[in-house]
């Protein structure tokens, strides 16, 4: 169990640091619109992406009480 909880909290910082990096550079803008747009597509996905590792997360810990 607590191997998957370490595995789970590194999946989650690696999600967030690329989400925060693609925001970041969205806001400075030193990149073309064409990087932008599909850096913009990648961040949703990525929010997509965390929300389901923390969604399976809690339904690993619930399948074992």
């Amino acid at each position: 169990m607590l191997g998957k909880t370490l595995e789970v909290l590194g999946e989650l910082c690696i999600g967030y640091l690329a989400t925060r990096v693609h925001g970041r550079v969205m806001k400075e803008r030193r990149i073309d619109d064409v990087v932008l747009k599909e850096m913009r597509r990648e961040k949703h996905i990525g929010t997509v992406g965390i929300t389901l590792i923390v969604v399976g997360f809690v339904l690993e810990l619930t399948m074992r009480i």
